[in-house]
């Protein structure tokens, strides 16, 4: 599910003057790590265009970057389909999605529209994210509970890299297709509680890969876990709500629209919620 009030905004001006790739977030610049990850796609770019150019990006977003929020997956899509627009390129939306997952798995699903589906495929060239469904098939909301706008310690990369060393994990994948099903047909066919189930379902499978991997993650706080008894019981009393949490310690409570503002009303008064991001169904990765 892509968001529509969520969103990273990245220009790429490819030099002949420039000695080396430049990359500024938020009006710092950045270096080591961040920027060998940009300069990646940028060369993925360059060998597809048949020049070497360096090049600067400049790129911003409205909401925490490193905080369980997708920013990699939104920084991402963005640089690859701005880089690629950069240098001449006219790329399918496939081969955005795959450009795009390159540099973050993630990204490749912040390329189509709506509700989104990452496939596997047979390699490379295949693996890539298509849209099940478009953005006003369901009016489902978002309200991302803040519990911490702190970069976490961990990156999404770094726990990847971990999770086969959780004895929990190769029971994780081979249910992964059970899982995909379950949620995929609970879109389409707009249901509910089936959606809740399963992405709390999976979210809990998730971050128990993680505590049990060597060495452990924890992402969670207090904060978190007291935002998902709250959920629960609100769903088990009538309020159609259900949360998930990527790598980091701020929840996704997804709701139906008509029920939004008593959603976000309710996160707010939890204690140690610092703020509720609020965004609907987006679109695509799009030239602005």
């Amino acid at each position: 599910m892509n968001l529509d009030g969520l969103y990273t905004r990245t220009t790429v001006s490819f030099q002949p003057s420039l000695p080396f790739d430049e990359l500024i977030i938020n009006g710092h610049e950045v270096a080591g790590k961040g920027l060998n990850r940009v300069s990646h796609i940028l060369n993925l770019v360059r060998e597809m265009a048949g020049f070497k150019m360096n090049a600067e990006v400049i790129s911003e977003n409205n909401f925490p970057a490193g905080a369980g929020i997708a920013s990699s997956a939104a920084a991402f899509a963005a640089l690859s389909l701005s880089a690629s627009k950069a240098a001449g390129l006219n790329l399918s939306e496939a081969q955005l999605s795959r450009l795009a997952r390159r540099g973050s798995g993630s990204a490749c699903r912040s390329i189509p529209t709506g509700f989104v589906e990452w496939q596997m495929g047979t390699g490379d060239n295949d693996c890539v994210a298509v849209s099940i469904a478009l953005s006003d098939h369901w009016e489902l909301m978002d309200c991302i509970a803040i519990v911490s706008a702190q970069h976490k310690k961990t990156g999404s990369t770094e726990g990847h890299a971990l999770a086969w060393t959780s004895p929990l994990q190769a029971a994780r994948v081979a249910d992964a297709p059970r899982r995909l099903d379950i949620c995929r047909n609970a879109i389409l066919n707009r249901d509910f509680e089936a959606l809740a189930n399963i992405i709390e379902h999976d979210s809990d499978m998730m971050h128990s890969v993680m505590m049990t991997s060597n060495p452990p993650l924890m992402y969670w706080q207090s904060a978190t876990l007291e935002v998902f008894h709250q959920v629960r019981e609100w769903r088990g009393k009538g309020l159609p709500a259900a949360y998930t949490v990527d790598a980091g310690a701020n929840v996704h409570v997804i709701c139906l629209k008509e029920f939004v503002k008593e959603v976000e009303k309710r996160l707010r008064e939890v204690p140690g919620v610092s703020d509720v991001l609020v965004a609907g169904v987006g679109g695509a990765a799009h030239i602005v």
